[in-house]
């Protein structure tokens, strides 16, 4: 595939899934951005139109290709693909003319749908086939009931190839699944998983009512064991069986099995007079099953509707599993993450707390942490830090890097911070995996008049933040060094500071401030003002609110936060 900037050549187009997707469609078929702008044709457009893609790929497709029966330019106004393709729509039309590379008329049906290309802007995929001119009469487009046509099977198989494979939450492609199926095929569409201790769920029971898919929870819930030998539709689809048309009387008998009971209050409470069911197969396993039913609409399912219905399980199938080992991923990542933080220890005349928020993304998982230990005299090390990845080599990095620094601090506790840290960025290169990484490490102690104080070295890590009793929140941007893994033998600074009587000390990782959209110091002055307004809280509260109010909404980062409030004077134990 080639995009715009390329070359011309067969198939030109954008290259990964919208590539794929428009190779593997046997019609003509192309992709518009959202000003209308071609981005990507197959094959089959280019033959059909008599244009090679270098021709198509870049220009306006209303401009270049629609005309009238007549071969006159079509105005964008009477455009009878542009009201879907502005709203965001499916929609078709049998009574259309191309104009092809030579100056021909060529006479098509087309199908446009919304298509997710991964980028911002929204895009659209237009289907089109030749159709015989000296039928035809020019129309409007027009909604069928019952089977859809091939172009119509093209464009949904396309569009669930391109909704499914993009998201990575089961839920998320649960839901994009129902909505492709309802209402285009059936009225109710029913989902069944098996989870991976065999146990299988009702997932989704969802209709389509007055315009819009209406979940309905009641018929939700956990199913019986799936039978080994029971010729039941949803047993064999559970199975991994071939699909099956099934219908109210199938489940009227003696029930040989608790699935099909269900099976029987389902058609009893959503009064489906057909359905087909279908198996979710996974690459290894049966992932579960898929029903659609029809109540309203008159026709029953054919065996001619099952071709369709297994081509989208099949696209279901892989992509739930996917999304399934990606999850699968993130739990392990998060778990190992969690054991490796530490449980804090009790200082006397301290309040500290802790928190760890994985990122949403589950590859975004590993390389925050913070640490607290005593070093003795009084003395306890504060940490926070970041390993560059974001994976389980991260998390497994965070834990060396974690030792280490453990191990300095108490083996060189009476030096300061800055040379503890000089030592380990000699050592990290050499006896660990970290390639790189930032950290904050503080020690917190009293002076000979009875004051908290805090001295630290910062190596490329966003700064402290300081909170006293009365609100006033600032910076410790004191301390200042390169970040871990540079190499350099440039001696380390120190900041240090008294801390006043009830003050609130934040270390925290730069998922807390930084957002694609934001620049940082946005961030900074966001998590400074909800600090200050909360510095009267509890340390606890005051720990989930600030992760609440100053975590950037579309924040793609995991967030370690650690949370030290002194008392009105330090205690001895």
């Amino acid at each position: 595939m080639k995009t715009a900037g390329e070359g011309p050549g067969p198939g030109a187009g954008r290259p990964g899934a919208t590539g794929v997707a428009l190779t593997a469609i046997g019609t003509g078929a192309y992709v518009v951005d959202g000003r209308g702008t071609i981005v990507a044709v197959n094959a089959a457009a280019e033959r059909l139109l008599g244009r090679p893609a270098a021709a198509l790929v870049g220009a306006d497709a209303h401009d270049l290709l629609h005309r009238s029966a007549h071969g006159e330019t079509v105005p964008t106004s009477q455009c009878r693909m542009r009201p879907a393709f502005l709203a965001g729509r499916p929609a078709q039309n049998d009574h259309d003319w191309f104009e092809k590379g030579d100056g021909t008329l060529l006479a098509i049906a087309w199908s446009i749908t919304p298509y997710d290309t991964g980028a911002d802007d929204t895009s659209a995929l237009v289907l089109f086939h030749p159709r015989e001119a000296a039928a035809e009469a020019p129309g409007t487009a027009t909604s069928r009931e019952g089977a859809p046509d091939e172009l119509e099977r093209l464009a949904l198989l396309a569009e669930t190839t391109t909704q499914l494979t993009s998201t990575l939450s089961v839920d998320e492609a649960l839901h994009r699944l129902v909505t492709l199926v309802l209402p285009r095929l059936a009225d109710w569409a029913v989902i069944d998983l098996i989870s991976e201790r065999d146990e299988v769920w009702r997932t989704k029971v969802v209709h389509f009512e007055d315009g819009v898919p209406v979940s309905r929870r009641d018929l939700e819930g956990p199913m019986a064991p799936v039978p080994a030998e029971s010729p039941m539709p949803l047993s064999r689809a559970l199975r991994g069986a071939s699909s099956t048309i099934a219908g109210p009387d199938t489940y009227q008998g003696a029930p040989d099995s608790g699935i099909a009971v269900e099976q029987r209050k389902l058609f009893e409470a959503t009064g489906m007079h057909s359905a087909a069911i279908a198996p979710i197969r996974g690459l290894r396993d049966v992932l579960g099953a898929l029903t659609l039913g029809r109540s309203e609409q008159p026709d029953a399912f054919t065996t001619a509707d099952l071709t369709l219905l297994e081509d989208i399980t099949r696209r279901a199938g892989l992509a739930l599993d996917n999304a399934r080992l990606y999850q699968r991923q993130r739990k392990v990542a998060e778990t190992m993450q969690r054991y490796l933080l530490p449980q804090l220890p009790r200082v006397p005349g301290l309040e500290t707390t802790s928190r760890y928020l994985p990122a949403p993304d589950a590859s975004h998982v590993g390389g925050d942490w913070y640490d607290a230990f005593p070093l003795g005299d009084g003395d306890t090390a504060l940490v926070i830090g970041d390993v560059s990845g974001h994976d389980l080599d991260a998390a497994a990095g965070m834990a060396q890097l974690r030792n280490v620094l453990r191990s300095y601090a108490w083996s060189f506790r009476h030096e300061p911070p800055g040379r503890v840290v000089e030592r380990v960025d000699r050592a990290v290169l050499r006896i660990t995996d970290v390639s790189m990484a930032t950290l904050v490490l503080a020690v917190l102690g009293t002076d000979e008049e009875g004051r908290w104080t805090l001295s630290w070295t910062n190596a490329g890590h966003p700064p402290p933040l300081l909170v006293t009793r009365e609100g006033v929140a600032g910076y410790l941007t004191g301390g200042g060094g390169m970040l871990l893994g540079t190499g350099t033998d440039r001696p380390r600074a120190d900041g240090s500071t008294v801390l006043p009587p009830g003050s609130t000390l934040v270390l925290y990782t730069d998922g807390l401030i930084e957002a694609p959209s934001h620049p940082i110091d946005e961030g900074l002055e966001r998590l400074r003002r909800h600090a200050a307004v909360l510095a009267h809280r509890p340390v606890e509260v005051f720990a989930d609110e600030l992760l609440r109010r100053a975590r950037p909404a579309d924040n793609d980062d995991d967030v370690a936060l650690l949370v030290v409030r002194v008392g009105a004077r330090p205690e001895r134990g």
